[in-house]
């Protein structure tokens, strides 16, 4: 290693947007004697890792995967994995082969290259296609286009939190959606499934979404975003369309959760070794009627606690009328989550509706979230 090298984020900052991985690669060769040198990233599935590099190349291994599930370094003889992730939100996995013998704080420097990479990748996202292009292993519906658009991202988190929500199917969804936002010691979290489907789905959901964020950026609380919400839609749809949501302010110090139940999204907690349902008295979908106001109802969360959220898509999915995936299978699927961050849990019970399905092409699009509280 030479002394003193130009830090790899003011060369990061320095480049064009579409070329971080090369420059990072770059910087390893000559300060870390590295060989061959990959940046892989997640699929909007979050099934695979696919190569920024060599885009025609594999998709990532099994180690790769792990050091993704796991979201911490992995050694392997001269070959180190280590995860790709800002603010908590998984982008991927860079690779490394060095010729340098492992242990004197390599790994942590090789770790802190790939912070920098992915910090810098997560703005490069709004200004360059390169990455998103990548990340899709096929093409979107127009639904679904305007739906990724408008995602926050898939997992939010710190020491006190992790947060991870997934869509179904991938490449196809319409009307389900989810946005949170963190300010101070509060977390706010919506799940949304706009009614009907298609672009018209995705279209109202776009509504709801920016109407609730219009009022949450003016400071509004979870009553007046959902009363903003649900008058923009009315204005627009005369109560011929609407959107069942579920909105929830989460104090991320004592655990107290305020909630608007405007509709089907469910939420189950699962703590300690039980599952317990929380029991909201449901209130009108956004947009169903005008000047429609609403209530907050309260539940509180325990410490290591888990909190998952799902649209009707998931909990109410009844394939060749077998009974609802809501009421035993997503439960068993939530148990087996147990040792999982929420990261991998929500794949893991969007993994199950599938198997659920047997097959068939579900009638609905999905949504899971789930949260952790970590105190």
């Amino acid at each position: 290693m030479s002394d003193r090298p130009t830090p790899v984020g003011a060369l990061l900052r320095a480049a064009p947007p579409d070329r971080l991985p090369e420059v990072v690669a770059d910087h390893l060769r000559r300060h870390y004697a590295a060989g061959r040198v990959e940046a892989l990233l997640g699929d909007l599935a979050m099934t695979s890792l696919w190569p920024l590099l060599e885009p025609d190349g594999p998709a990532g291994n099994a180690l790769a995967v792990r050091c993704f599930g796991s979201q911490r370094p992995l050694v392997d003889a001269n070959r180190a994995y280590l995860p790709l992730t800002v603010w908590g939100e998984r982008l991927g996995v860079l690779v490394v082969e060095t010729s340098l013998p492992p242990g004197s704080g390599l790994t942590g420097e090789l770790s802190a290259v790939a912070d920098e990479l992915a910090v810098a990748l997560r703005a490069a996202d709004q200004v360059t296609d390169r990455y998103r292009r990548v990340a899709r292993r096929e093409r979107l519906t127009m639904a679904a286009e305007l739906q990724w658009e408008l995602l926050p991202g898939r997992s939010l988190g710190d020491r006190r939190f992790l947060v991870a929500g997934q869509l179904e199917p991938a490449y196809a969804v319409y009307g389900d959606h989810f946005d949170w936002t963190v300010t101070g010691d509060r977390l706010t979290l919506t799940v949304l499934n706009g009614h009907g489907a298609g672009l018209d789905a995705a279209v109202l959901t776009a509504v709801a979404v920016n109407a609730m964020r219009n009022a949450r950026r003016s400071g509004s609380d979870i009553v007046e975003q959902a009363e903003l919400a649900s008058d923009a839609l009315h204005a627009r749809y005369g109560g011929a369309a609407h959107a069942a949501t579920l909105l929830l302010e989460i104090d991320l110090v004592g655990g107290q959760v305020a909630a608007v139940d405007a509709g089907s999204p469910r939420a189950v907690i699962a703590r300690e070794r039980g599952i317990h349902t929380v029991n909201l008295e449901q209130q009108l979908p956004l947009g169903m009627f005008g000047e429609t106001r609403y209530e907050i109802q309260r539940f509180r969360l325990e410490p290591a606690d888990r909190l998952l959220v799902v649209s009707d898509g998931v909990h109410a999915a009844s394939p060749r009328g077998r009974v609802p995936y809501g009421e035993t299978a997503l439960l068993t699927a939530l148990r087996r989550t147990r040792l999982q961050p929420a990261t991998e849990a929500v794949g893991t019970v969007m993994r199950g509706l599938r198997d659920y399905h047997a097959g068939e092409d579900p009638d609905d699009d999905a949504v899971t979230v789930c949260l952790d509280w970590r105190r």
